[in-house]
């Protein structure tokens, strides 16, 4: 695919994103048109299953720009997220020129130069987006699971677009990446790495807005069971539960009812297919007993109009 051009207003990125899955509100066509036109990485914070990685997928798809992802997790180092040496190449080659220095006196140096070149390098997420020839979006996942230590080490990448490798010197980035780190909150980032960034909190989304994401995904389902469908996630939602329901799981429920057939969102149906919302045992539980109650109160009081209706 190719990569467009830089957008030239927020409207645009509006619509691009729309024509690749996404809809985007105004604060984030904002803030993502901001990102391409300043060259500076965003920062997305909000609850899991939000939507924050979908932005980073959808800005490479309506961008045409390759997306370079680097997963984050507790102990991620620099060398899973940079760089490291191939040292059995390294090894490889220091054996076959131990011959040949000790027959022509070659020196060590000329040997340690050689080893300590790109060829013996395994590159990693950060070293592939700064190197890159083709523009890209880099997508950080979860910072907030990394340590403060791996922030710092961040700091130069998202400044300066460049990364030190002691051996080598310094790699500037041929194609400045467009960069999005995302953040499930669980964590207080480093004012030095907010500070490099734009932000931008997302949310779950509003009934009706949630009602067009899901139309879209699912365009088959009735207008009126879509509204009752995501009327209910948001009942979810509202409880304590350890995993709330994600907007790509109301879109797997949406696609899930429409292919049993269901003209409707009664207690049967929800019982039936609520695991595909809810995912802890003790969730499950909670949600049966509080929604699924009440939507069986609903059904009754539906029958007892009908009766009355006919009578």
């Amino acid at each position: 695919m190719a990569v467009t051009d830089t957008p030239e207003s927020v409207a645009d990125v509006k619509e691009s994103l729309g024509e690749v899955g996404y809809l985007a509100d105004e604060s984030v066509a904002l803030v993502s048109y901001l990102a391409q036109r300043l060259g500076k990485p965003v920062l997305v914070e909000g609850p899991a299953g939000v939507g924050k990685t979908e932005l980073a997928k959808a800005l490479h798809r309506a961008s045409g720009r390759e997306l370079i992802r680097l997963q984050c997790y507790e102990g991620l180092d620099e060398a899973k997220a940079l760089y490291e040496w191939n040292y059995r190449k390294q090894l490889l080659r220091i054996q076959a020129e131990a011959g040949e220095a000790a027959d022509r006196g070659k020196p060590w140096d000329a040997v340690h130069d050689d080893i300590f070149s790109e060829e013996f390098i395994l590159t990693r997420p950060l070293l592939a987006a700064i190197a890159s020839e083709e523009p890209v979006v880099l997508l950080i996942d979860e910072i907030d699971k990394t340590d403060q230590e791996f922030e710092a080490m961040l700091l130069e990448v998202l400044s300066d677009f460049q990364i030190s490798i002691p051996e080598l010197g310094v790699i500037g980035a041929r194609t400045r990446p467009l960069v999005v780190l995302t953040s499930n909150n669980s964590r207080e980032l480093t004012e030095a790495l907010k500070r490099r960034c734009l932000y931008l909190w997302l949310d779950y989304p509003a009934i009706e807005r949630e009602v067009e994401i899901v139309r879209l995904h699912a365009p088959d389902l009735d207008a009126q069971l879509a509204r009752r469908l995501v009327e209910v996630v948001h009942m979810v939602r509202s409880l304590d539960l350890k995993k709330p329901p994600s907007i790509a799981e109301s879109i797997d429920w949406a696609r899930a009812v429409l292919l049993l057939g269901a003209d409707d969102l009664d207690r049967s149906v929800f019982e039936r297919t609520m695991s595909i919302i809810v995912k802890h045992r003790t969730d499950l539980d909670l949600v049966a007993e509080r929604v699924g109650v009440k939507l069986g109160e609903e059904d009754r009081l539906d029958l007892g109009a009908a009766g009355g209706q006919r009578s």
